[in-house]
């Protein structure tokens, strides 16, 4: 099992909760106009972070054999819902969209047993319904005029809900608006056949919400061989070459209608990927049992899990299920359980662009107690140059806090003006625009340092009460070379030159902090107050991305951050203030034995050193 897959099935095993609350409930529906969406959707008692990177789309195919005259039983269906609900906090379930054929005939009485049933979710959880084949006369479009389904499904059941849009004149065709991973979504609830007035609906609802990434769902779009490869149907071919193709923020389509699953990638116009995916398990144990789909999305690992499971099944005593309900309680195929990568920012570039963060003066950065705070932009020296190039050793770089920590370049051992470069390359939340690129190495040992002078008060601060110490990093994609340890930033000196006899070696600098060959972050320090060497241990930190670290210490005990998050190897034992000697502050070294190795090899950005312990809502990444 390869680190993906374990990710996958870390994600996964959320589902594995049993549904044990029970929620009733009666059909809300109000009469009136369609009105504007609003931003976010009530829980209905169950918490729901719409701000969250992760969340869930709950997807209903056909339940038509559980609304079968006579038949029928609506059961596995509440049992869904109930599972919807209960789960809508852990899961983070933002929606249900429900893919048509609700019912077999669509007779009043089928129909009235559906819109009760529906019920038990109706003002907990949003969702959407649109008419599949069985719901309505199969032979007109939408617009076949009143029906049994629009009376109990139509515009009027809607109305009340927070995500809903707005629907067609015809009441067949539908939107929603929902706010999940801290933006909007579009999901448009299509009929089982479009008219060209239909068509032209949904193309003025997605040209009135131009940045919303969306999402289409409807009855019949595509169907797939028994190894789970999708085609276009008819209707599905008309769907895509008169709105999907067209419209790139539709990154994801559903349809039900046929069995067995499937799914495909199409391309669309503007050359992006278009997921689209054939969901039904009528021909299932119990007519599907009300088996649902959970779309996992996860906004961090660029990533939605996929995973088909039956609440009903879930819910059961596993020491009485019976033998297709043990069997059906879960799929686990390719086309039921899988997972699918999209760059979300990158997939959605081309409608709605992330608008780069502006750079922010050092005023506004500069919090009660900043002692040295040093960026590589035209505010931090006057030697930048308008274009990369070399940094001259004749650079000082201007401590922004008015502290006198300002510092000067040295190039190590042998090494040429090339091994530290101006860049304008930079974390997308760092206050200034603008790095320097390291290119440390060994092998021979090389590198570049930007030291403080003997004088600065830096060299001699104690830190008793606490300090922050904030920096912006990036390792090189490729990580190639022989890189041993290699220093981020440090004091100058021994720690047995400050009477610490308890270390791993008294040639150690007082306070480091470092990146090993494995990209492992270490910080070591060597407490003024006690006769230890405190060391703080990340995970590998990632190539080719910009990091930001913070070090954290109250003045009891310290805490490193990687990008906002708490490290797992942060050292309980006590520490209060760093051991300086009134040696040099050093960016892009480290010492041992008082002489520099290997220097730093990637890019380094604003680093600030603040003489006070701070909250991460604090740190230089934070917004507004």
């Amino acid at each position: 099992m390869n680190a993906a897959e374990r990710n996958q099935l870390g994600r996964r095993t959320l589902l594995r909760a049993t549904a044990a609350v029970s929620a009733a409930g009666t059909v809300a529906v109000t009469s009136g106009t369609t009105p504007g969406h609003a931003a976010t959707a009530k829980s209905g008692g169950h918490r729901y972070d719409q701000d969250s990177p992760r969340f869930s789309l709950a997807v209903l195919p056909d339940t038509q054999y559980l609304f079968d005259a006579d038949s029928s039983d609506p059961e596995p269906l509440r049992a869904t819902f109930r599972y919807l609900v209960s789960q809508r906090e852990d899961a983070n379930i933002a929606f249900m969209t429900h893919l048509g054929d609700v019912t077999e005939h669509g007779s009043r009485d089928e129909i009235a047993l559906a819109a009760s049933t529906f019920g038990t979710i109706h003002g907990k959880v949003p969702y959407s319904v649109l008419a599949g084949n069985h719901d309505i006369d199969s032979s007109t479009d939408d617009q076949r005029g009143d029906s049994a389904y629009l009376d109990a499904f139509g515009p009027r059941r809607f109305s009340a809900m927070p995500t809903f849009g707005g629907a067609s004149s015809d009441g067949y065709n539908s939107y929603h608006v929902l706010t999940a991973g801290g933006r909007e979504w579009l999901v448009l609830a299509l009929d089982w056949r479009l008219s060209a007035s239909g068509l032209s609906w949904a193309q003025k609802v997605l040209d009135a919400h131009p940045t919303l990434p969306a999402i289409l769902t409807t009855h019949d779009l595509v169907w797939a061989d028994d190894e789970g490869s999708a085609q276009l149907s008819d209707n599905g071919r008309r769907l895509w070459d008169g709105l999907i193709r067209g419209n790139d923020q539709i990154f994801l389509a559903l349809g039900g209608h046929y069995w067995p699953p499937g799914r495909t990638v199409l391309t669309n116009d503007e050359g992006n990927d278009v997921h689209v995916h054939i969901t039904n398990y009528q021909d299932r144990y119990y007519g599907g049992a009300g088996m649902i789909r959970l779309y996992a999305f996860d906004l961090v690992r660029n990533v939605i899990d996929v995973e088909t499971f039956s609440p009903w099944f879930l819910s059961r005593d596993p020491e009485k299920r019976t033998p297709l309900e043990a069997e059906t309680i879960e799929l686990t195929g390719p086309t039921d359980r899988f997972s699918l990568g999209i760059d979300f920012e990158r997939r959605f570039s081309g409608f709605a662009p992330v608008v780069p963060r502006k750079p922010r003066p050092a005023s506004e950065v500069m919090p009660r107690g900043t002692l040295a705070y040093w960026r590589f932009d035209a505010s931090g020296t006057a030697s930048r140059a308008g274009a990369d190039g070399p940094v001259g050793t004749e650079t000082v770089v201007r401590d922004l806090s008015g502290h006198g920590n300002d510092l000067r370049v040295t190039r190590l051992h042998d090494s040429k003006p090339e091994i530290l470069t101006w860049s304008g390359d930079h974390h997308r939340d760092q206050p200034a625009h603008a790095s320097l690129r390291f290119d440390g190495g060994k092998a021979p040992d090389r590198g570049a340092t930007l030291t403080t002078s003997a004088t600065a008060p830096l060299n001699s601060e104690k830190f008793t009460s606490g300090y922050t110490i904030e920096t912006f990093i990036k390792l090189p994609e490729p990580f190639e070379g022989d890189h041993a340890w290699m220093g981020i930033l440090s004091w100058e000196g021994r720690n047995g030159d400050a009477g610490k006899t308890t270390g791993w070696s008294p040639d150690e600098p007082t306070c480091s902090l470092n990146v090993t060959p494995e990209r492992f972050l270490q910080f070591v320090v060597y407490p003024q107050v006690q006769d230890a060497d405190p060391t703080s241990w990340s995970h590998a930190l990632p190539v080719g991305r910009w990091t930001h670290i913070a070090v954290v210490n109250d003045g009891h005990h310290t805490v490193v951050y990687v990008d906002g998050s708490k490290i797992a190897r942060n050292p309980g034992q006590p520490s209060t203030g760093i051991a300086t000697l009134g040696k040099p502050f050093v960016i892009g070294a480290t010492q041992f034995e008082e002489k520099f190795g290997q220097g730093f090899y990637g890019w380094i950005g604003d680093t600030r050193i603040v003489k006070r312990a701070l909250a991460p809502k604090d740190f230089m990444t934070a917004r507004a």
